[in-house]
């Protein structure tokens, strides 16, 4: 971040910056696995293999290069596979996705989540960014956020400097003008810094920078970063650009 007083919205990560990733996959994985023991037996003992789950998910990214960005394509083609090596029926493929996605958007927020929300919505327009398929409206989040710009609708995954300008375009602002913030060192900062954007990096382990360069401004956690931008005379954006509701 270089120059608060230029930042007209801000766009938030969404997976480790509002809620832990890693307990919310790990619960979708054993719904999709318990959904489809009674199903197909042998898929469900595949997919509940940690390593064979990950050497299959390894095969599909290098079968398909061109989906990488899009998680939801991804998981679809690894539990169709999974189902083809097992000898079992393909077509519960669409079927097992819907319980895994289902339990995926099952979030626990960050404590400092919704009061951070709450504080930086009145005061910006908030566009959700992420490589991830959560949707915001589907968390019940939607109405703290203007729109949202994932991977798998863009085609860009970050650290890819175009899904960046892709949300600053969708606001009508300049990439200076929007401030990034995520918890991802090298996805969400330097990928936001080298679009021109500001960037404040939710170091919330207290992790040294681990790019070259100088680093960035971080906080540990999202009640310091609205402490930070509780700046004289902010508040709503008055003329910032308004864009299409994701509540």
């Amino acid at each position: 971040m270089h120059d608060a007083s230029l930042i007209r919205a801000i766009t938030l990560d969404l997976d480790d910056t509002l809620w832990p990733i890693w307990p919310t996959i790990e619960k979708a994985e054993r719904a999709l696995q318990d959904w489809l023991r009674p199903r197909a037996p042998g898929a469900a003992a595949l997919l509940a293999d940690a390593e064979a789950r990950m050497a299959l998910r390894r095969q599909v990214v290098a079968d398909r290069p061109e989906r990488m960005h899009d998680l939801g394509a991804l998981r679809r083609e690894m539990i169709r596979r999974a189902l083809e090596r097992s000898g079992e029926d393909a077509a519960l493929a669409e079927g097992g996705y819907e319980v895994f996605i289902a339990a995926r958007h099952e979030v626990v927020l960050y404590d400092d989540a919704r009061q951070a929300l709450d504080f930086l919505s009145a005061r910006w327009p908030l566009v959700a960014l992420t490589n991830g398929n959560a949707d915001v409206r589907r968390i019940g989040l939607g109405a703290y956020f203007r729109a949202a710009v994932t991977a798998g609708d863009s085609g860009f995954a970050k650290p890819d400097v175009r899904i960046f300008r892709a949300a600053a375009e969708l606001l009508g602002l300049e990439p200076h003008q929007v401030l990034h913030v995520g918890d991802d060192s090298a996805m969400d900062v330097v990928g936001a810094l080298a679009a021109g954007m500001q960037a404040v990096w939710v170091n919330r382990t207290g992790a040294a920078w681990p790019h070259d360069g100088p680093a960035p401004v971080s906080v540990d956690g999202l009640e310091q970063l609205c402490r930070l931008l509780d700046l004289p005379g902010a508040g709503p954006a008055g003329d910032a650009p308004q864009s299409s509701a994701a509540a």
